[in-house]
């Protein structure tokens, strides 16, 4: 089986060809090309990692926008009356991996 681990935001994710993924803001349109860099290949038992890596490219079409779940920030302050409320939603461009090539 052939799969990748590809630089997603401040994490990494495993992929192989076929799966949908959810990887961090890109502004590309939906239906437009995206190449992920890859930090690893594993083809069967040969494993290319480090500075072999990057010449591997990970090709994924852009499904879409989606938005993550809804954060709720609450800061307070004793004896002032100071309440403040915040939400946050933060932005995910949901892609499918089209093809892994070295």
């Amino acid at each position: 089986m052939v799969y990748a681990i590809v630089r997603n935001g401040s994490g990494q994710t495993k992929v192989a060809v076929g799966d949908v993924i959810s990887i961090d803001l890109v502004q590309a349109a939906e239906g437009e090309n995206v190449q992920l860099p890859a930090l690893m290949l594993v083809d069967g038992e040969n494993v290319t990692a480090g500075a072999d890596a990057a010449s591997v490219k990970v090709d994924a079409e852009v499904l879409g926008g989606l938005k993550g779940p809804k954060i709720s920030i609450q800061k307070y302050k004793n004896k002032t009356g100071y309440k403040k409320r915040l939400g946050h939603r933060q932005k995910y461009t949901q892609v499918k991996i089209t093809g892994i090539s070295k």
